[in-house]
């Protein structure tokens, strides 16, 4: 699983504006109001799952903490560390789900123990005074790694993980893993631009059509059919074009009746 967010420009009315508020511009404010959401992904079929959206200002950590619940014993979440708290990172591993996270590269995290794979042990604490005082500390697993010849990578990148046994994920291991969190990246382009089409902006003019709008989108991200497809055609799901299927889809609905509620529910 990999945990991020994004935003999505909605139709620049007073009530929008209202509800969800504009990030700011280099000049003034930005053209659209936006909300904001944060999401789960499975990395290997791109099904969305768990989103949760709301105002601009909410913050992706305010947003991911009413998402994190969401995990379960036996998954395994990564985040970038924009991400990181010790109040998500806890519910996070209250969940019993394992978490290898990226945290900035400033953060304090003094080496407990050097393991075999070069991986340490450390702690952290929910406050700069526990820390001081080495209070309600948390055991974590570090891991530095840095990547050579790649244009524009950064200095050194820091993961913390919930999987304390070295033998259980290598450092090297975890290092590479880490990188499949940019699958996010592409489920949700699928769902802001190919799913989207052309309207770059929500047409909905205030903030519930807005979230019919966006839990519309959300349901129609067809990646959980796509992945049944390709387990019956016995091919891996990231192969199968995102574009082709969503055509497929928007030729099919004027081949169905159209009923309004009251009807369904005579009809049911």
């Amino acid at each position: 699983m990999s945990l991020d967010g994004g935003t999505m420009d909605v139709a620049d009315t007073r009530e929008n504006e209202a509800a969800f508020g504009r990030p700011g511009a280099s000049r003034g404010k930005s053209a659209y109001p936006q909300p904001r959401f944060v999401s789960l992904v499975e990395n290997g079929t791109h099904v969305l799952f768990g989103t949760r959206m709301a105002e601009f200002a909410a913050g992706e950590i305010a947003l991911a903490k009413k998402v994190i619940g969401n995990l379960k014993a036996g998954f395994l979440c990564l985040a970038g560390r924009g991400f990181f708290g010790f109040e998500p990172w806890e519910q996070g591993r209250a969940t019993g789900a394992a978490l290898p996270w990226r945290v900035k590269k400033n953060m304090p995290l003094p080496c407990g123990e050097r393991l075999r794979d070069g991986s340490y042990l450390s702690r952290i604490h929910p406050s700069p005074r526990d820390r001081r005082k080495d209070t309600q500390a948390v055991r974590v697993r570090v891991v530095e790694y840095t990547l050579q010849g790649l244009p524009g990578a950064e200095e050194v990148y820091r993961l913390i993980t919930t999987i304390l046994d070295a033998s259980e994920a290598p450092a090297h291991e975890l290092a590479a893993l880490y990188h499949q969190r940019w699958e996010i990246e592409n489920a949700l382009d699928q769902l802001k631009t190919h799913l989207r089409g052309g309207n770059i902006v929500l047409r909905s003019k205030t903030p519930e059509l807005v979230k019919q709008e966006f839990h519309g989108l959300m349901m129609a991200h067809i990646r959980g059919l796509m992945h049944e497809a390709a387990l019956k055609a016995d091919i891996d799901p990231g192969e199968v074009s995102f574009v082709h299927p969503v055509r497929v889809v928007r030729r099919e609905p004027p081949a169905f009746p159209a009923f309004s509620p009251s009807q369904e529910e005579n009809l049911s």
